[in-house]
């Protein structure tokens, strides 16, 4: 498993992801961050993205935060040379 850093901007007026130079995902949600719905939806948006289970996408840390790592599994993690 990979685990990956996630910058999350609930409220958005419009979905998105996006990765900068760091490496970090950001990731615009429409979802309001009450009772886990941003956290439900970016689990959404990144089974999506990534073509696998819902299941396989775990929020190892930051669960009340914007800044979270997010485990997926190695196959989805592409290397960047």
């Amino acid at each position: 498993m990979a685990v990956i850093p996630v910058k999350v901007k609930p409220n958005s007026k419009q979905q998105s992801m996006l990765k900068d130079e760091e490496g970090t995902y950001i990731i615009h949600l429409k979802s309001p961050p009450v009772d886990g719905k941003a956290n439900q939806e970016l689990i959404k948006v990144l089974a999506k993205q990534f073509n696998i289970p819902k299941s396989q996408v775990t929020i190892k840390s930051g669960l009340s935060s914007k800044n979270k790592l997010v485990e997926l599994p190695d196959s989805c993690i592409i290397s960047e040379d």
